[in-house]
């Protein structure tokens, strides 16, 4: 059925006679079930399948541009349709405010109107919908983060923003494709970002003014920044282990936090400085930040087996995982990924025991270095001592590369030359015994109360190599062997070994 054309608008001093008649005869208490009854019927029977009608239209729309056009035609009808609606709320506040109608109940008649939109016109989405959001907030972030106002020295508004990096990795460098824009993807003589970006505006605005905004754009932009941290996490990060990438992503992040300023703020400096705007953006910051931390920890987690066998080379990114772990909860995926890693491409049997030692050595300097608890060492190497003691030249190689007599022993050679090498003995000294009482740390909960908090953080390397078979007896005949062996074929004199 066609939708009824409305009358004309009343004047206020109209609409307040029709009140005072209602009063008399005491039915202004049902005025605001009334408004909500209508509004009802209106959004199911017309505002909504119209909406939806024209949504529907994009299936047969290929060009971009002109889906974009067709969006923001959708939600301008939208807010044509729901306008009169509004401003009837805005004078029903008015009225009730000023005690000349009763309240429907706890809730406020515009918080029932604003779940009234949400719930009959966004209840169920289409595919097809949701694809035209995605599209086009991608695209505006794309060209946000290409493009900035210049605004102070008077250049062009639309100027490329591209880093470096960014230009030397873009397709559009050079020829044939060369001729593409950085930010809407059309030729340059055919460049939409302006228009792009003010229908960008337009329909913000719109929605914001609908109170839409979180729930048609608020999974759209979660989505994109996911994406887009990753995508950008993968290009400039996997696999680099000597620089950190902490200072760099935060200058990115507040570029990001420049677009999602135009999403969910007014324009203005008092929509800047109002407190629910300012609520609104520290909370954008946060999730940006929170998707940032716990992406690129789970991104070092994956590679922290080559961390290690690289370290002290990659002693940044060890730091950046420290940084993010403090942050994200995220030690128990560190600690399933690192065994798993270890097992797989350590602990077989084609691994020769020397080149598992080196990198138990690494491990030890790497994850002290992660977790100076020596927590996550505790637990994540165990299956690379309980493997050692599986093989039968453990004890030869180890103390072969004490006694600098196996190749890369430098390590335990070194930790052998320390003047006062540091391990403690049961009872020796208790987790209490600290110089500053301010200095004391705890340990993670997922530290073993069985064991010295004191003694695991100072245990050196030889220390917990010889550890490994809880006992020095072994270590010490071994040793004695091979001393024994060495000064019989020593035919001079050398301290030195």
């Amino acid at each position: 059925a066609p939708r009824p054309e409305a009358a004309g608008p009343l004047q206020d001093a109209e609409l307040r006679a029709a009140l005072d008649v209602l009063q008399c005869y005491d039915l202004h208490s049902i005025v605001e079930e009334w408004f909500i009854e209508v509004l009802q019927t209106d959004l199911q029977v017309y505002i909504a399948p119209e909406f939806w009608n024209c949504i529907g239209q994009y299936e047969n729309t290929a060009e971009e541009p002109q889906c974009a056009a067709l969006l923001l035609d959708a939600f301008s009808l939208l807010k044509c349709r729901l306008e009169p609606y509004l401003n009837s709320l805005e004078l029903l506040e008015q009225w009730t405010k000023a005690g000349l109608l009763l309240g429907t109940g706890a809730q406020s008649l515009q918080e029932k109107v604003y779940t009234m939109f949400k719930a009959i016109l966004f209840f169920s989405t289409t595919k097809s919908f949701q694809e035209m959001i995605q599209q086009f907030y991608s695209r505006t972030f794309r060209i946000y983060m290409r493009q900035w106002k210049k605004g102070e020295d008077g250049t062009n508004e639309w100027e490329s923003s591209m880093s470096e990096t960014e230009q030397e990795s873009d397709p559009e460098e050079g020829g044939g494709e060369g001729q593409l824009c950085a930010g809407c993807s059309s030729k340059r003589e055919q460049c939409w970002c302006p228009e792009a970006m003010e229908q960008f505006q337009q329909l913000n605005d719109i929605l914001r003014r609908l109170n839409l905004l979180e729930r048609v754009s608020a999974d759209a932009v979660t989505t994109i920044l996911h994406r887009m941290i990753e995508e950008r996490m993968e290009q400039r990060c996997r696999g680099e282990y000597e620089h950190s990438f902490l200072n760099e992503f935060q200058e990115w992040i507040e570029k990001v936090i420049g677009w999602l300023s135009r999403v969910f703020l007014q324009d203005g400096p008092l929509a800047q400085s109002s407190p629910e705007a300012s609520s609104t953006l520290k909370r954008w910051r946060c999730h940006v930040q929170r998707f940032f931390y716990r992406i690129y920890a789970s991104m070092r987690i994956e590679e922290l087996f080559s961390i290690i066998r690289d370290f002290p080379e990659s002693k940044p990114a060890v730091e950046d995982l420290k940084f993010c772990l403090e942050r994200t909860n995220q030690r128990q995926q560190l600690l399933s990924s690192l065994k798993s890693a270890l097992e797989m491409r350590l602990l077989h049997p084609g691994v020769n025991t020397s080149d598992i030692i080196t990198l138990y050595i690494s491990a030890i300097k790497a994850l002290r270095e992660l977790d100076p608890s020596m927590v996550i060492l505790e637990v994540a190497c165990e299956p690379i001592r309980k493997y050692l003691r599986t093989r039968e030249d453990t004890v030869r190689q180890i103390v072969a590369g004490l006694t600098g007599d196996a190749e890369g022993s430098g390590d335990l050679a070194n930790e052998l030359s320390k003047a006062d090498p540091v391990t403690l003995e049961n009872g020796q000294e208790s987790d209490d015994d600290i110089s500053e009482p301010g200095d004391w740390v705890p340990d993670p909960v997922d530290a073993d109360p069985g064991k010295s908090s004191s003694k695991r953080r100072s245990s050196d390397i030889i220390s917990l190599l010889v550890s490994i078979y809880g006992s020095k007896d072994l270590f010490i005949n071994e040793y004695r062997t091979l001393l024994a062996d060495r000064l019989l074929h020593q035919f001079n004199y050398s301290a030195e070994r």
